[in-house]
């Protein structure tokens, strides 16, 4: 197996690893930008057979393909880790592929918080992005009655999908209280243009039915989802539907993080530095990967980490050691970026707050419940277990395709263990790519 060599390596083709590529090509670096699905834009900016790219998207788009150092590879997964500066890779039109670089920006987004109740694994039942891009991918759900719930605002996002869809959203319920809710609602008055959207996306809450301080409580039907029932404080009340999207926000992906040994910080999010540097050498970080804060804030974090990552933060004299004209705008540029990062910060902060997980959500399920869905690993048995490697040890929770990403984020929230951290292979991948791998000698690390 060849060993292909990038100056700079991006994972992932959401807002922040676009951004992060843009900016590391704009002085001539060779960059890969790799993604797992087929069209680049992530959660945020997934297109479909009938949603073109945004504006945003589109002209990234356009801005990468004016750049011939830039090699662009969807539908490609990170294998393994090889070496100290290298990547195993597989990808649907070159098949494995080793690469190795002298810089690593890790965009890799976040996951949705999936929480287990009766029935959940009902067909039918999804969490609430992957509704969004079930939808963007060509499902057709006009006519269908949807019933939305966890918390936060991909709730509101999933909602405005479905509804363009021609669904017919039954409900959104939202664990939050009436007053969190409230509060972060009066908070947007700063910011015009998330009101804005806010009110586009709900059509100001008319006839909709938005229920704060409840929780979705079990799943009914019988060889699909046909009822739920919401808890309401200590009122049960059931709605007919054909869908049930729930999500209880997002948690940042960081497998790749853990393999390479990023520190990660309690909140799950990969550390990083005013700079987007890990704390391992030659790796950087941006986006929701480092803390879910938005697109917003992945767009600048991208930027950010790419300039930083083609030597060129804006924060140092030239080579002579002496500052000039373009030293000095790169630095003004630097600042900027800078306060736009504090700005969507603290909005996700304020987020964060609203949305926290209320006793209600935190509270596990009846022993009954499966909590891990591939190996059929109830919450009972789990509940008996000391701790996550126990628990992998006496009933194989976590053992399956989904390495416990899944039940792992829920054992994490109930129980207070610590967050699986999955083995490489991180996907399943094809055997000739790992024999391939174990001949190939892992690159050592070139000095900056």
């Amino acid at each position: 197996m060849t060993t292909l060599h990038f100056d700079v390596v991006v994972v992932g083709a959401g807002p922040a690893g676009l951004n992060a590529a843009c900016a590391a090509a704009r002085d001539g670096a060779t960059v890969a930008l790799l993604d797992d699905n087929p069209r680049a834009g992530g959660q945020i900016w997934r297109q479909g057979p009938a949603h073109p790219p945004p504006i945003p998207l589109d002209n990234l788009l356009t801005r990468l393909r004016g750049q011939n150092h830039v090699t662009y590879w969807p539908s490609t997964r990170v294998v393994a880790p090889l070496g100290s500066c290298g990547l195993l890779l597989e990808s649907a039109e070159h098949g494995g592929v080793a690469i190795s670089y002298r810089r690593l920006i890790l965009a890799t987004g976040a996951r949705e918080r999936l929480l287990p109740f009766a029935g959940w694994t009902l067909p039918g039942v999804s969490g609430a992005g992957a509704l969004q891009a079930l939808i963007k991918g060509g499902m057709p759900v006009r006519g269908e009655r949807i019933v939305i719930a966890g918390s936060g605002p991909l709730l509101i996002a999933a909602l405005a999908t479905a509804r363009a869809a021609g669904a017919r959203v039954v409900a959104v319920v939202e664990q939050a209280s009436a007053f969190d809710v409230a509060r972060f609602g009066m908070s947007l008055l700063a910011e015009p243009a998330k009101l804005r959207q806010a009110v586009e996306m709900t059509r100001g809450f008319v006839r909709l039915r938005y229920w704060t301080g409840s929780v979705i409580h079990e799943a009914h039907g019988d060889g699909r989802v046909e009822q739920v029932t919401i808890r309401r404080g200590r009122q049960d009340v059931t709605l007919a539907c054909e869908r049930v999207a729930c999500g209880f926000g997002l948690v940042p992906n960081v497998t790749l993080a853990q393999a390479l040994g990023c520190a990660i910080d309690d909140a799950g999010g990969i550390v990083v530095d005013d700079e987007q540097r890990t704390s391992v050498d030659g790796v950087l970080a941006a986006g929701e990967c480092t803390g879910v804060g938005g697109a917003e804030l992945a767009i600048v974090e991208g930027e950010i980490a790419g300039w930083c990552a083609s030597g060129d933060c804006g924060n140092g004299a030239g080579k002579r050691g002496e500052y000039d004209a373009a030293d000095l705008a790169n630095a003004a540029a630097m600042k900027a970026l800078s306060t736009q990062r504090a700005r969507w910060r603290r909005f996700g902060r304020r987020v964060a707050t609203a949305f926290a997980l209320q006793a209600a959500a935190r509270t596990p399920p009846a022993d009954a419940t499966l909590l891990c869905r591939c190996e059929d690993v109830s919450v009972g048995e789990v509940r008996a277990c000391a701790d996550w490697r126990d628990a992998k040890l006496h009933t194989r929770c976590g053992m399956g395709a989904c390495q416990g990403r899944i039940c792992g984020a829920a054992a994490n929230l109930y129980f207070g263990w610590p967050a699986a951290a999955p083995r490489p292979p991180f996907s399943p991948a094809r055997i000739d790519t790992l024999m391939a791998a174990a001949n190939t000698t892992p690159p050592a690390r070139e000095s900056p």
